[in-house]
């Protein structure tokens, strides 16, 4: 067997509840995916307030750069069309 320091590190997301979304819950370190969410279900999720567990190899996410938040979103700054403000309601249609 695999020392555990060798082992993956994979992310855990939780869902508390349908209809809810998945959150980070923390890092644990297995062999496979399957062990990943036996081991995440008894480390986060011990009192029951689980529905649905996500894991993920660390490895495998990628992630914008904080430095890089200019070039990424303030393009959208630009195109009002996308903001809702834009559109009228027609009658009969609930505004919520």
């Amino acid at each position: 067997m695999t020392a555990r320091r060798e082992w993956p590190l994979w992310e855990v997301f939780i869902r508390s509840r349908d209809g809810l979304n998945h959150k980070h819950a923390g890092s644990l370190h297995a062999p496979d995916a399957e062990m990943a969410i036996q081991n995440a279900r008894d480390l986060y999720t011990r009192r029951s307030e689980g529905v649905s567990i996500w894991v993920v190899k660390s490895e495998d996410i990628v992630a914008s750069e904080p430095s890089a938040k200019g070039e990424l979103f303030d393009p959208a700054g630009d195109k009002v069309y996308r903001h809702p403000t834009f559109y009228s309601v027609p009658d009969g249609v609930e505004n919520l």
